[in-house]
């Protein structure tokens, strides 16, 4: 009986620990943020805007806000609660102590309708209601590491000092990196108050492509009349049933190209509100890398070389050459990066590039050959293409050449011995014929 109470015992602090490690897991942070407020007016000019440090007090439920500890407060604090817990992600929630931070801007917003056709039947009334009489915020954090990014839009009525999340926008693959050719997806979903009368309102999808400064429109879909727009890219689509169902607005890219690396922007938008994040994707393509002459010629002791080293196919630009040069006993030198070209563009995107490195057999270690290496470093891997160095005079026979002369030594002498031995063997008959006679 005393051992199952002491086993009881310990299974309860067992699950309060885990309970109490499940809740500091999930617990929502005191974030700091850049909040702009206005200097003041003068000489007729516009107000400007003084960035400022706010501070976020995230919880889940509104009645949490009563224990907060106030002590920490500044000028700019506001109590934000969020039901879908969007803020609450550990990757908005360092350890402490720590020094990488979330990045967090905040900044007043006013609610309007907008113009694109995709967008505009969200407000087809044009009657604005009153749940819009109210102060409006965005948020916009970016986490630790690029693993996540999100931005909220945030209502405070006139009449109390409550700020509630209405609208989040949300994607965990701030940076995506895909092959070639491959397909490739990009994270983006948004959450809507359920208490919010926009919650059933209708709501509209937009993807944009930014990069140097040109953008385009990849996709924009309206999910209230179940429409795509006219203008996009063909390879690219949304998963329609997990959007109307799980608010999953991801982009998939059926087929990528060199060309579709840079900016991507997911907007969601109900009405006379909208929320976006940015992403980042990247093709990365490692070369195909060969070194010429192939086969490589016998080199003639004090022969003067040129090798290339060619790389082809490959994105992005990044790309660094070594030439390095292995003697019989493992011995590695590096014979530098070459005369390196300038880039060539192909029809697909991918890149090309050559080095050229002249090799004097003279400074070879004792004359010999050995082993030729191209090594290129690039985002898609690193890559070593080699090949042996013969010098005329100078290669030392391997332990199977050396038996396959001794091989050929013994075969050669047998066939001497035996054609001898015929002949001596038809001169004696040919004697003992005559001396018969």
């Amino acid at each position: 009986m005393t051992e199952f109470s002491t086993i009881y015992k310990l299974s309860v602090i067992a699950v309060l620990f885990l309970v109490q490690a499940a809740a500091g897991h999930s617990s929502c942070p005191v974030m700091e943020c850049w909040y702009p407020v206005e200097k003041g007016r003068g000489g007729g000019l516009a107000s400007a805007a003084n960035q400022v440090p706010a501070l976020l007090f995230i919880k889940t439920e509104e009645q949490q806000h009563d224990s907060v500890n106030t002590a920490s407060e500044s000028d700019y604090s506001f109590f934000i609660t969020d039901p879908s817990a969007s803020l609450c992600h550990r990757a908005l929630n360092p350890p402490k102590g720590s020094i990488k931070k979330p990045h967090c801007e905040l900044n007043r917003i006013q609610p309007q309708p907008s113009s694109l056709q995709w967008v505009a039947p969200l407000t087809e009334s044009e009657k604005s209601p009153l749940y819009l009489g109210a102060q409006w915020y965005a948020a916009t954090i970016h986490g630790l590491d690029k693993e996540m990014s999100v931005t909220t839009v945030i209502r405070s009525p006139l009449e109390a000092d409550k700020h509630n999340v209405i609208l989040s926008v949300t994607t965990k693959t701030v940076y995506v990196t895909a092959r070639l050719g491959e397909p490739a997806m990009l994270d983006c979903s948004y959450w809507v108050d359920p208490s919010s009368p926009l919650h059933d309102a209708g709501f509209s999808v937009e993807w944009r492509y930014q990069f140097r400064g040109n953008g385009h429109l990849v996709l924009g879909y309206d999910g209230k009349a179940d429409r795509l727009s006219d203008i996009g890219e063909k390879k690219a689509t949304l998963d329609f049933e997990g959007l109307h169902q799980n608010r999953n607005a991801s982009l998939i890219l059926t087929e990528t190209r060199v060309k579709q690396s840079g900016t991507y922007i997911c907007s969601v938008h109900v009405p006379y509100l909208l929320a976006q994040v940015a992403l980042e994707l990247e093709i990365v393509e490692p070369p195909s890398v060969s070194v010429l002459p192939s086969p490589l010629p016998l080199i003639v002791p004090g022969q003067s070389v040129t090798f290339h080293c060619e790389a082809s196919g490959f994105a992005p630009l990044s790309l660094d050459f070594r030439w390095e040069l292995t003697d019989s006993e493992g011995n590695v030198r590096s014979l530098g990066s070459g005369s390196v070209t300038g880039h060539r563009e192909g029809t697909d995107g991918t890149f090309s590039q050559t080095s050229k490195l002249q090799l004097d057999s003279a400074k070879l270690e004792q004359g010999r050959g050995g082993e030729l290496s191209c090594v290129t470093v690039h985002p898609g891997g690193t890559q070593r293409t080699s090949v042996s160095l013969n010098v005329i005079g100078f290669s030392t026979p391997s332990i199977e050449d050396s038996m396959a002369m001794v091989g050929v030594a013994l075969v050669l002498y047998g066939l001497i011995k035996f054609v001898s031995w015929t002949f001596s063997g038809s001169g004696d008959e040919e004697s003992d014929d005559k001396k018969k006679n």
